[in-house]
Parts: structure tokens; C-alpha cells; sequence
């Protein structure tokens, strides 16, 4: 015999979603671990990931599948009005903690950075940037890709003052469609920056940490993107409200993010640290 629900949390139903996730990720983690080390011994079903990104690209396609039903579910839960504000609190710390990971994530590639510019290794010279390296002129393309991410964010702070204060979901769309092709705009000029380099990923400390603090940052703007991007479909659907729209302040939080981290690239790697 049912129960009515006496209380303010959202009790979830049994969910393949964690497991089939696991599984997934541990087939895509074991697929590239084979792919970027061809010398290792493969026997049986998994010699196929030999050399061969198969076994990733699997378990890359069962994430993304993962990942797609799994916030569809919470889409649904929002309109059905299982987000209520307790568990909206919920949510909210959850975005918080995921962004603070995120922040560690870059400060190892920062502290890396400082540490072999402050301290170069006599391996390299002694010298910073290493003999050799050319690096970019920060006041010309990394200069404008930083505007452009600026404007973008500027774009997204008025598609939630939209529909937080105006309850506007029309002119929530136009502001995230300007965000969105802004930061696909940034993602094209970063994929030419990259190939007009004079230097690559290896041969230089240098090369490796401009381009993994700068290739992770890139790869989080695609990620942002496709995040703002969602948003967007959802409130052409008008599934926002100015009560209830925790799905875009997520996006909205990480944005800004992805944008401090860009204004500390900038002034680190491009500027001081060439």
C-alpha cells in the first residue's frame, strides 16, 4: 500500500545508471591505458584493444550514454517536481564541490608551471622559456580569445539575470545562443592557435605544460559549451522559472569558472611566463 510522501527529500527508485556507468568507465580506462601503451601483452578479447582504440572508443560511447539518461532522469525528476528546495540545497553543494575539484585539478598544472619557471632544471638549460621554445604574443590571438570568453560570460550573466528577475525565457534563449556560439568561436581560434605553434607537446616541460594546462582548459570550454547549450533547448521548452532553475545556475557556475581559469592562463602562461 503506497504512502504519501510526509517529507521534503527525494527518495530515488533503483537506478541502473551508477553501474552501468562503472562499467563503462572502467572498459574506457582500460581501453586507453592499452591504446597508449602498444607494447603491452594483450591475449583473448581484449588483444582487440591492442594498438587499437576500439576498446576505448566502447567504453567512451557507454559514458556518453551514461551520461545522457542519466541528467535526462534528473530533467524529468525537476519537471515532475521532485526538486524541491531541500533538495535543490542538495544539488547546489553538489555543483560547489564538483567545481572546487575542478579548481585542484588546474592548480597542480599551475603549480607545475611555476615551478619550472622559478626553477628551471639545468636539463633545460637553467633558463625559462627553454632555449629553443617560441612561444605566443599574448596581445594578439590569446588577447582576443580572452575577450571573446569575457563576452561570453557576459552573455550567460544576462541570460540568468533573465530569468531570475524577468521570469524570461525567450530572452534567456537569445542570451545563451550568444554564448554558445561565443564559445565555440574561442574553441575554433584555440584549434588554430595550436596548429600555428612552434612548439609541440614533447621535446620540452615547457610544451608539456602549455599545452595540458591550456589543451584541459579548452576541453572544459567544449564541455561548458554543450552544457549552455542544453540549457538553452530546455528553456525554449520552458523548463525554468525564476524560482526554479538550478539545471542553468549549475551551467552558469561552471562558465564563470571555465572564465577565471582562462584570466589566470592568460596572465601566467601567456603573459608572465613567456
Amino acid at each position: 500500500m503506497a504512502h504519501a510522501k510526509n517529507h521534503d527529500y527525494h527518495i530515488l527508485p533503483p537506478s541502473v545508471w551508477p553501474f552501468l556507468g562503472a562499467v563503462s568507465a572502467f572498459i574506457m580506462l582500460y581501453g586507453s591505458v592499452k591504446w597508449m601503451s602498444p607494447n603491452a601483452p594483450a591475449e583473448g578479447f581484449w588483444s582487440i584493444s591492442s594498438q587499437q582504440p576500439w576498446l576505448f572508443l566502447i567504453g567512451l560511447v557507454g559514458v556518453l550514454y551514461v551520461m545522457f539518461g542519466w541528467w535526462s532522469d534528473v530533467v524529468a525528476e525537476s519537471q515532475v517536481g521532485d526538486h524541491t528546495p531541500v533538495v535543490q540545497i542538495g544539488l547546489r553543494y553538489g555543483v560547489i564541490m564538483f567545481i572546487i575539484s575542478e579548481v585542484m585539478f588546474f592548480v597542480a598544472w599551475f603549480w607545475s608551471f611555476f615551478k619550472h619557471a622559478m626553477y628551471p632544471m639545468e636539463a633545460i638549460g637553467g633558463v625559462w622559456p627553454p632555449v629553443g621554445v617560441e612561444t605566443f604574443d599574448p596581445w594578439h590571438l590569446p588577447l582576443i580569445n580572452t575577450l571573446i570568453l569575457l563576452l561570453s560570460g557576459t552573455a550567460a550573466t544576462w541570460a540568468h539575470h533573465a530569468i531570475v528577475h524577468d521570469n524570461d525565457n525567450k530572452t534567456m534563449v537569445k542570451a545563451l545562443a550568444i554564448a554558445v556560439g561565443l564559445g565555440l568561436i574561442f574553441t575554433v581560434l584555440q584549434a588554430y592557435e595550436y596548429s600555428h605553434a612552434a612548439f609541440g607537446f614533447s621535446g620540452s616541460i615547457y610544451g608539456a605544460n602549455f599545452y595540458m594546462a591550456t589543451g584541459f582548459h579548452g576541453f572544459h570550454v567544449i564541455v561548458g559549451t554543450i552544457f549552455l547549450f542544453v540549457c538553452m533547448i530546455r528553456a525554449q521548452r520552458a523548463h525554468f522559472s525564476s524560482d526554479k532553475h538550478i539545471g542553468f545556475e549549475a551551467a552558469a557556475w561552471y562558465w564563470h569558472f571555465v572564465d577565471v581559469v582562462w584570466l589566470f592562463l592568460f596572465a601566467a602562461i601567456y603573459v608572465w611566463g613567456s
